[in-house]
């Protein structure tokens, strides 16, 4: 195998995110699903962007946060999505910039704005994602920098490309340099209604394509058509060679060699925001990973990650990582 560049390379929905605090009866009276993430039109973003109370503006989407925590952790990382030129969007790569990651996708000129996510957060930590795609799902086979695919150790792409198929193709394209180069191909479910939508397709890509899975309980749980977790991760385990099933509070499930390995949860005082739990543990898991780490630290820097955002507003780490990782005794 040729040397890289990158530990890893991500390729998502680049979104910007606006968080505000919300009830429960906020979210009853707007119809917006509690602790899911629902599309909408530009029209319904509007409206929610308005409703939004001393809203927080920080760029987001799935991969991308995962990216920002690998450079959090002293990781080299790289970033393809899709913006718009507007303000949004010179946000977004203006940020993406600052952590340190390469950010060269072409913008959009002229049709729909910058990817736009209003997440209320209640009060117990749970976030209600609504989501336009705008510029975002407008990605494409052309936008995929093939030489920075094949310079990273691990390509990681978002679960919710499958919404579209110009940006499913795009996945699927960066799949194939990876692996035509001798790279790894990481793959996060993303949302357990987004699997829903996209069974047969994640299952396929699951049994044989994928190097590395992420998902959490209820996304594995969607995935086999199952309540019944032991059950569904020794179908899991059948499937493939190594993935990271987080469970909140409770920990994470490792599969890999041998029995599947339970690691526990980083103690966090007090849940803020869930917001990019999941993406923060794929970057500490990702990151290890990518260092030759054993799983059982991958899945604890993840968790050290993801303890540390949850403890906050925003989906990125306020404070490095890497840091947090050498206090907890782990040798990066």
């Amino acid at each position: 195998m040729t040397s890289t560049r990158f530990d890893v390379v991500g390729l998502g929905n680049a979104i910007v995110d606006v968080l505000s605090s919300a009830d429960d009866a906020f979210l009853e009276s707007w119809g917006i699903q509690k602790d899911a993430m629902t599309l909408i039109e530009e029209p319904r973003a509007e409206e929610l962007t308005v409703q939004a109370r001393n809203p927080i503006i920080t760029s987001g989407g799935s991969g991308a946060n995962t990216i920002a925590g690998v450079s959090s952790f002293g990781g080299s990382a790289a970033y393809i999505g899709k913006t718009a030129n507007d303000d949004l969007g010179r946000q977004f790569r203006e940020e993406m910039t600052r952590t340190g990651v390469p950010f060269a996708t072409h913008p959009l000129e002229s049709g729909p704005a910058t990817a736009r996510c209003i997440i209320f957060v209640t009060e117990d930590g749970a976030r209600s994602m609504n989501t336009f795609l705008g510029a975002s799902v407008l990605f494409s086979k052309e936008d995929v920098d093939e030489e920075v695919v094949r310079q990273g150790r691990i390509l990681y792409l978002e679960g919710y490309l499958f919404d579209k198929d110009d940006a499913k193709a795009a996945f699927i394209h960066a799949s194939e340099i990876a692996k035509s180069a001798g790279r790894l191909v990481a793959l996060t479910l993303s949302d357990s209604f987004c699997v829903d939508r996209h069974r047969e397709s994640f299952l396929h890509l699951v049994q044989g394509h994928v190097d590395i899975l992420f998902a959490n309980e209820e996304e594995l749980l969607s995935l086999y058509q199952t309540r019944d977790f032991d059950e569904a991760i020794a179908r899991l385990q059948a499937d493939t060679a190594i993935a990271a099933v987080t469970r909140s509070e409770k920990g994470s499930v490792v599969i890999g060699e041998g029995e599947p390995l339970a690691v526990a949860a980083e103690p966090v005082a007090k849940v803020v925001d869930t917001t990019g739990a999941g993406d923060q543990y794929a970057a500490g898991f990702l990151f290890g990973y990518a260092r030759g780490l054993p799983l059982a630290t991958c899945a604890r820097l993840g968790h050290i990650a993801a303890a540390e955002v949850i403890s906050h507003f925003g989906p990125r780490p306020e404070v490095p990582l890497a840091g947090l990782a050498e206090a907890a005794g782990i040798k990066l």
